[in-house]
């Protein structure tokens, strides 16, 4: 195990009705709060009426900015910028999934900086302070409700760049799995699958001894393959949401890294392409993923062994490559049960931009990911491998 700090300074507030007490946990930090979403479900539901209610019933102004969409702009960034700063708001409420979150992170950054937010995430500066921020969360998967993560998608140029500054972890977040009740199927598909990829890049390290790591992250994928082909039947179980929803949470709050070196080389891939296509990034990381184990798996043969073994079942056989590659195939099965793509070709992704979407994902660095370092070339030949 490796030398690590580890700080949890995110408050949850968990369960049925939750989001009915916002109000009293944004009262302990501001007197006046961004309210920043996308989607009209949020009205549809009357998710965001009760948000309002309880804020006025505890005294807190507000100011609403919607329109966020996956792949969150930063033109939109800018817009709730300029809002806090012409409004001196001091705290952003963010209410969905990450893609509201992270926009939110970014508008906490950019209203206490005198120059261009974006100078944080392509790393021409680093943030002093932000606004604090709070989050609703409806739809799990991505978990910047307890992580220091922000990823912002520029539309000059398609740049898909994110940030990692303690500055915006958020001060609370409310989970109340009911909200999952009001996603819909491929959303929440898209959502497993982010989750799956969060732990698989703490999971594929090169740090030689991290055996409670390795048990509690196969032990969170065992868990998320058991609850996820239930969910998709009964989607409106609590119980099921609880769990998806709380391991959304959990995989990428840094627990289950502590004291390990993770990968973070296909969500790199990822950015590419949904930078320059659009598309949901769980359906993306379900693309990218199998085709990235396929590529690097002969860099470390045992730990394919052990997750497919461990995890996914497949008996152990003398031939490392079989083992190896029945698990890689059971998770494309997976992906495929919940209803996603597992090509860039049947996903309708433009397979002309290779070399593009490698030279953007390596920037000004040789190589991207720890498990194995992957420079352009590499990342052109595991684009090919998702065909």
């Amino acid at each position: 195990m490796e030398d690590f700090k580890f700080k949890s300074a995110t408050k949850i507030i968990f369960g049925k009705g939750a989001e009915d007490t916002v109000g009293e946990h944004v009262a302990k930090h501001s007197r006046k709060v961004l309210i920043h979403y996308g989607g009209e479900y949020l009205k549809e539901f009357g998710i965001l009426d009760r948000v309002i209610q309880s804020l006025e019933k505890s005294g807190v102004e507000y100011v609403v900015l919607d329109g966020v969409v996956p792949n969150p702009r930063l033109s939109l960034v800018y817009k709730g910028i300029k809002i806090c700063k012409e409004e001196n708001i001091d705290f952003v409420l963010a209410i969905g999934g990450g893609s509201s979150i992270d926009s939110s992170k970014a508008i906490a950054l950019g209203t206490k900086y005198d120059g261009d937010v974006w100078d944080f995430y392509c790393g021409k500066a680093s943030p002093k302070s932000a606004l604090k921020v709070g989050t609703i969360l409806t739809i799990p998967g991505s978990g910047s409700e307890m992580s220091e993560s922000s990823i912002i998608t520029n539309e000059k140029g398609n740049l898909k760049f994110g940030i990692d500054c303690e500055l915006i972890v958020p001060e609370f977040s409310i989970l109340n799995p009911e909200m999952c009740y009001t996603i819909p199927p491929y959303l929440m598909s898209c959502g497993i699958a982010d989750i799956l990829s969060h732990l698989f890049e703490r999971y594929f390290t090169t740090t030689k001894s991290s055996i409670l790591s390795d048990h509690l992250l196969e032990g969170a994928m065992k868990a998320l393959l058991e609850v996820a082909p239930n969910i998709k039947k009964e989607p409106k179980n609590y119980d099921y949401c609880s769990e998806i929803m709380w391991l959304a949470t959990v995989s990428h709050n840094g627990m289950l890294d502590a004291g390990r070196t993770s990968d973070w080389g296909s969500h790199r891939i990822e950015h590419e392409i949904s930078a320059l296509y659009d598309i949901t990034h769980g359906a993306g990381m379900a693309i990218v993923f199998p085709a990235w184990m396929k590529y690097v798996k002969n860099e470390n043969i045992d730990r394919f062994v052990q997750l497919a073994t461990r995890v996914f079942g497949v008996k152990c056989e003398n031939d490392k490559q079989l083992v190896a590659n029945k698990g890689i195939a059971c998770l494309e099965d997976f992906f495929k049960s919940l209803g996603l793509n597992t090509t860039l070709t049947e996903a309708g992704v433009p397979v002309d931009k290779f070399e593009e979407m490698a030279q953007k994902a390596v920037g000004d660095s040789e190589y991207v990911g720890r498990f194995k370092r992957i420079g352009k070339n590499d990342i052109v030949e595991i684009l090919k491998l998702s065909v």
